[in-house]
């Protein structure tokens, strides 16, 4: 009996932690779709796509956030913000979505984010596309 109580609020828990993580992915898609004015780099059915990516990319070890950005970019907040945790994400991320674009938020940026509205506005530009990482053309 006290096992499969302890196993229910487990589960429970990391059910609230999935929703937790997936919540700024709900939120940056939510500011993108509703954006007055048609200020959309993609369509809306190419932003629901991302979300499916934002939420599976919140789930990997070592996000602690995901975002849809504007240019249909990814952006994380690395639990971990060294070369190799970055490097291991970044691998899993392009393994996962070969034609996807993550962007990492640095500590700096993160002084200057106020809300999901300031993320999901940041560009991947600089960021290098999964594709040419992994040589696809």
């Amino acid at each position: 009996m006290k096992l499969s109580v302890a196993t229910a609020m487990l589960l429970a828990l990391a059910t609230g932690t999935a929703r937790a993580d997936s919540e700024n992915c709900r939120k940056s898609r939510e500011y993108l779709l509703g954006t007055p004015g048609g200020d959309l780099s993609l369509t809306p059915q190419a932003y629901n796509d991302l979300f499916k990516t934002c939420i599976a990319t919140s789930a990997m070890p070592n996000v602690k956030d995901a975002y849809i950005l504007r240019d249909g970019g990814i952006a994380v907040v690395p639990k971990q913000d060294s070369v190799a945790a970055t490097a291991a994400t970044l691998a899993q991320f392009c393994d996962a979505h070969p034609r996807g674009v993550l962007r990492f938020i640095t500590a700096k940026e993160r002084l200057a984010i106020r809300s999901v509205t300031d993320v999901a506005r940041m560009s991947s530009t600089a960021s290098t596309p999964c594709k040419k990482i992994k040589g696809l053309s």
